[in-house]
């Protein structure tokens, strides 16, 4: 396996903010959802512009829903056909509207 690229400091540090910023903006979203104040649907429009929203896990997202545990959003995703390490950008029509179907509540 190849070694990633070797970066300055600067970089590093550019990087090391970037990815801060990425988890931060990943962690308002699930709490935005947990508390109901966004919709699936909103979430699966802000990931088409959002980079930071697309490359959220489906799996991240189904848990962060109310009432929506780990064990239901596993379950969920497995009878849809979505894998575990899917993207909310690489969802395609059809597991969206799936997903919404499972979940009326994240409308």
């Amino acid at each position: 396996m190849p070694n990633p690229p070797a970066l300055s400091p600067e970089q590093r540090a550019l990087a090391l903010v970037k990815a801060a910023e990425a988890r931060r903006v990943r962690a308002e979203l699930k709490e935005l959802l947990k508390m109901g104040s966004l919709s699936l649907v909103e979430v699966f429009e802000r990931a088409e512009n959002d980079d930071v929203v697309g490359k959220l896990k489906v799996l991240a997202l189904l848990e962060s829903l109310p009432g929506v545990g780990k064990v239901k959003a596993r379950r969920t995703i497995e009878e849809i056909g979505i894998s575990e390490t899917r993207r909310v950008r690489g969802l395609g029509e059809q597991q969206r509207r799936a997903l919404l179907a499972a979940f009326p509540g994240g409308r």
